[in-house]
């Protein structure tokens, strides 16, 4: 019996073989390249502000597949397709996320959840997702996202004393601020009530649940004690918030000095955030 087959290989392509006057018609799909949101949000952060194209550890596979399927649409160059998520990722990303009709904190060039795995159809899947959940949760009375309080419930349960939080996120009421809470995932604490050792702890409390935070004093600028916390890997936070993980990464204090991070050692944890924590 005479029989003829034709083979298209392709991602997802369907091989048919015709046998006799019967058609059997089976999938050869390559397996896609999966994707880690948690390791390109990383990158997100700690990559733009570098003077060099240098790639964050266990990052960089996985943004180089997101750089490709932007390079697929159109909006990055090959050249800038090398695992670095710099400021041309994040212009490309951007774009995207205009393209999908995003606007504002959602254009941010920060992958949400929904444009990534809309940027990955067909190119990649998409593995352990980050969302902020509602943007119009409180916590002590000040806006947060839902991702934002669930890190500080989980910080004050810590303690003994209460967190008091003298700012929320997604507001630029405060000037001094330069812009870090204009998006989400940012917080300032008051301090005013604690002894010295409660405010190093406190500190220490949120550092170890995925805060950058560190103890501000009034030497420093124009305000009073209080601390300062980012959420990092928050995919709402504003740029100027982003640029302070990329200090807390490299042991700065995230203030325009970037001077060294001044906190004890004592209270010091490893560098971490919201979902890698809840997995230890």
């Amino acid at each position: 019996m005479g029989w003829t087959r034709r083979r298209v290989l392709a991602r997802g392509a369907v091989t048919a073989a015709a046998v006799g006057t019967s058609t059997v018609f089976a999938t050869e799909a390559l397996a896609l390249p999966v994707v880690d949101m948690e390791m390109v949000l990383l990158a997100s952060q700690v990559d733009p502000p570098k003077a060099d194209t240098g790639l964050t550890p266990g990052a960089s596979s996985h943004v180089i597949e997101v750089e490709r399927a932007l390079n697929a649409k159109g909006l990055l160059t090959s050249g800038a397709v090398d695992g670095h998520y710099g400021t041309s990722t994040i212009s490309a990303y951007a774009a995207w996320q205009r393209s999908l009709g995003y606007t504002g904190i959602d254009a941010n060039g920060i992958p949400g959840p929904t444009s990534l795995t809309s940027l990955g159809s067909g190119r990649f899947t998409l593995t352990r997702t980050v969302s902020t959940g509602s943007r119009t949760d409180t916590y002590g009375g000040q806006r947060v996202n839902t991702r934002t309080r669930s890190m500080l419930a989980a910080a004050d349960a810590m303690l003994s004393w209460s967190l008091v939080l003298s700012q929320g996120s997604y507001t630029s009421a405060n000037p001094s601020s330069a812009g870090t809470h204009d998006g989400g995932g940012v917080v300032d604490i008051s301090v005013t009530s604690m002894t010295t050792t409660q405010r190093w702890e406190t500190v220490r409390a949120l550092r170890t649940v995925g805060f950058a935070a560190w103890l501000r004093n009034p030497s420093q600028g124009s305000w009073p004690y209080h601390i300062h916390a980012v959420a990092v890997s928050d995919p709402d936070l504003a740029s100027a918030a982003r640029n302070q993980i990329h200090d807390y990464y490299f042991g700065k204090n995230g203030l325009a000095n970037h001077a060294p991070d001044d906190t004890p050692t004592a209270y010091r944890s490893t560098f971490t955030w919201w979902e890698k924590h809840l997995r230890t």
